[in-house]
């Protein structure tokens, strides 16, 4: 589940470390998500620092391939999801430990860093920090599809060929909760687990006449939403306030099951040739201005403590009308992913591709 005094570009060099020493040290090589490195953000940060940064996009099934290819090589920051740490680092050795004393830490909300610092400990290491975070539920077309309140109505009969969902481990998750059981319960049980999950594919093998599509890109999410072809998905909030913008009929809906919560971090790979400069660039995009910035590019929120001073006051407004406390207290926040887990996911989402 989605707010930063500006400092002197001095005071930036101080927090990297001493100033590079040759045209590699002066490189950071960055593995994120789309948007998470706005183009005036880079162009910002490149001039206080004097860092140039090389940008790779990706998402958390590239990021852990890539970096497990390479044994951790490659790349000097990255972006994965808070639940996406532990497992693979146990698996694959492919994060080294953050040094929090590099960190400006009083920068971030208190809450939110302590609770991914705890999710992403290992062996008393801690390896990750929050940045940007955000919820899953769905979105509707409140004219077209009013009887969608929950994802197993995504399923119902009248709305055939007009849904999406991902075929992606959130969708196995949110279904399970939507069935009255709890996922998360089971991480430390892969029998029970796979039971469960074997379950929820099954439930979605046979809701597939009623899928348009199975959504890869936003883009493609979006403008089926905006042509009528798709009147209830699994999206991300922002995604439905910007379609609400457009559309007033289309609506981001906490699910009666509960949204799902998550939180992108700030990882370092095991082979990461320039600390000091993921150092720099963790400090500078948690300043409160900077980080209301990277939030808008994103479309989501921040981890960063003031930034909403500077955050758009539509979007503030539309989060409190979708997540009431009621609804707020029901998400379901990712917790870290035990090794093995997503071999079981993806087996279940392979059948459910090939299923007919």
């Amino acid at each position: 589940m989605k707010f930063v005094s500006t400092l002197v570009a001095a005071a930036v060099v101080a927090l990297a470390g001493a100033a590079p020493a040759s045209a590699q040290d002066n490189k950071l090589r960055l593995l994120t998500w789309s948007d998470y490195a706005p183009a005036a953000v880079v162009a910002q940060f490149e001039k206080e620092t004097g860092i140039k940064v090389e940008i790779t996009l990706s998402n958390n099934e590239e990021m852990i391939s890539k970096l497990r290819a390479t044994g951790g090589a490659g790349f000097d920051l990255a972006q994965p999801s808070q639940d996406r740490i532990t497992g693979p680092q146990q698996e694959f050795g492919i994060y080294k430990p953050l040094d929090l004393s590099k960190i400006k830490t009083a920068q971030f909300i208190p809450s939110m860093l302590e609770a991914t610092k705890k999710n992403t400990t290992l062996d008393g290491k801690v390896y990750a920090v929050p940045e940007i975070w955000g919820t899953d539920g769905l979105v509707v077309n409140t004219k077209l599809a009013p009887q969608i309140a929950d994802y197993p109505d995504l399923c119902k009969p009248e709305y055939k060929g007009k849904v999406s969902v991902r075929l992606k481990r959130p969708t196995l998750l949110a279904f399970a909760f939507a069935d009255g059981k709890d996922p998360f319960a089971l991480y430390n049980d892969p029998k029970a687990y796979g039971a469960l999950m074997d379950s929820v594919g099954r439930q979605l093998a046979a809701c597939k006449p009623n899928l348009k599509f199975f959504w890869d890109s936003k883009d493609q999410l979006l403008n089926g939403m905006r042509a009528g072809e798709v009147v209830g998905a699994m999206m991300w909030d922002t995604g439905g306030w910007k379609l609400q913008d457009e559309n007033p009929d289309i609506r981001f809906i906490a699910p009666k099951s509960g949204a799902m919560g998550w939180i992108d971090t700030f990882a370092l790979p095991a082979k990461g040739r320039n600390d000091a400069a993921a150092y720099a660039w963790i400090n500078f995009n948690m300043r409160p201005e900077i980080a209301a910035k990277v939030a808008a590019s994103a479309g989501n929120f921040t981890a960063s403590a003031g930034a909403e001073r500077f955050m758009d006051a539509k979007i503030k407004a539309q989060f409190a009308a979708s997540f009431p406390e009621a609804a707020l207290k029901a998400v379901h926040w990712y917790p870290a992913v035990p090794a093995g887990l997503e071999e079981i996911e993806g087996r279940v989402l392979d059948r459910v591709k090939a299923a007919q």
